[in-house]
């Protein structure tokens, strides 16, 4: 496996309870770090596999005429936008 060096500054916080569980898992901090980077990319890459899967060969013109089928009527008690929201 090739290795590559990142200087990575972490809020102090962030570093001081990595150490810990890298300390109870009785590994270095920078095994525990590239562990936890490697899972995350894991997770992301999976959930992005999943959704690509699920979408299939839908495009953003489908997702248009979806849409257009949705009567247009006032909106009910909780579906409002909450305030200051995008």
């Amino acid at each position: 496996m090739s290795k590559a060096t990142y200087p990575l500054k972490l809020p102090l916080s962030v570093k001081e309870a990595a150490a810990r569980l890298a300390k109870a898992d009785g590994v270095s901090l920078n095994q525990w770090i590239a562990s936890a980077v490697a899972q995350k990319v894991g997770a992301m890459e999976t959930a992005a596999d999943f959704l690509r899967q699920r979408a299939g060969n839908a495009s953003g013109a489908d997702f248009a005429r979806i849409l257009d089928q949705v009567p247009d009527a006032p909106l009910q008690s909780g579906d409002e936008r909450p305030s200051g929201g995008h």
